[in-house]
C-alpha cells in the first residue's frame, strides 16, 4: 500500500513492517505508540526504522495514519497516561457507593 510520510511516498505491507521490527527491542513508550506483534513501539520508533529517515523529518500523526492504514492497532499518547490514584477517603466511599464529600 502506497503511504506519504514526510512528504516521501512509500510502497509498504503489513508483513515489510514486521519483518523490519523483528529482534529490534522496543525503546520505552512516552507518546503514541503501535502494537507490532506482542510489543508496543513507539511510533517514531517504527517510522525512523521504516523510512530510514531521521525522527525529526516526520510526524507521530503521519506514521500512526500510516500503520493504522496497513492494519496495525495505534494507541494515542492519552491512552498511556495511568488513572490518577484515588485517596483513602474516595476509596472507602466507592467502596460503600456513596461520593465522597469533602
Amino acid at each position: 500500500m502506497r503511504v506519504v510520510i514526510a512528504r516521501f511516498p512509500f510502497d509498504l505491507l503489513k508483513t515489510e513492517v514486521q519483518d523490519a521490527m523483528k529482534g529490534i527491542k522496543p525503546e520505552p513508550v512516552t507518546g503514541e505508540s503501535v502494537l507490532i506483534g506482542r510489543r508496543h513501539y513507539p511510533v517514531k520508533q517504527v517510522g525512523e526504522i521504516i523510512t530510514r529517515q531521521d525522527r525529526r523529518d516526520f510526524s507521530a500523526g503521519e506514521v500512526t495514519r500510516a500503520l493504522s492504514r496497513l492494519g496495525f492497532v495505534c494507541r494515542p499518547a492519552a491512552a498511556l497516561v495511568p488513572p490518577t490514584a484515588l485517596t483513602p477517603l474516595e476509596t472507602a466511599s466507592a467502596l460503600l457507593g456513596h461520593p465522597a464529600r469533602a
